[in-house]
């Protein structure tokens, strides 16, 4: 996502007094990073949590025990209540949750590395995608910078809705 795509989330988010909260595990606060690179962010950008472990989904997001244990953290189920979780948590007018295996290695399941889910949640709203990458060579930075510009779109692609 180039610096004028994120120029323009911000000030569609702002225009529409919208606010955001973030629930990141494999992208480790990489997306809040970049919404927060711009001046001005403190008009739309609430909260964010980095939950890499079970405990963290659980105890800050709202996670319910059942659905890690029948779904696993890197899930559609986990990630859209990672998105509603923090949107709740947030207090804020968008929540996205984003979960995956970045790699290299997997994550002692049977999930591949390059499996991403992204969820977005707003109010009568919910998006969740499941993401595939092929990544060769530095897999865990490509996986990382993948999922926070796919979320990102997703964000852009929701903004754009309300227009």
């Amino acid at each position: 996502m180039t610096v004028n795509e994120l120029q323009t989330i911000a000030q569609r988010l702002t225009q529409k007094g919208l606010t955001i909260s973030l629930a990141e595990s494999c992208t480790g606060g990489l997306v809040s990073k970049l919404l927060t690179d711009l001046p001005g962010s403190s008009a739309y950008y609430k909260y964010g949590v980095v939950a890499y472990s079970n405990e963290a989904k659980v105890r800050l997001l709202g996670v319910k025990e059942e659905t890690l244990a029948a779904y696993g953290a890197v899930s559609s189920e986990t990630a859209a209540e990672m998105s509603q979780g923090i949107r709740s948590t947030g207090n804020s007018s968008i929540g996205i949750g984003i979960t995956g295996i970045a790699g290299p290695d997997s994550d002692n399941t049977l999930k591949p590395v390059g499996l991403i889910y992204i969820s977005l949640s707003a109010d009568g709203f919910l998006d969740t995608r499941e993401f595939r990458t092929s990544f060769v060579g530095d897999v865990r930075s490509s996986n990382r910078n993948f999922a926070a510009d796919a979320a990102l779109k997703m964000l852009a692609e929701y903004l754009n809705r309300l227009s």
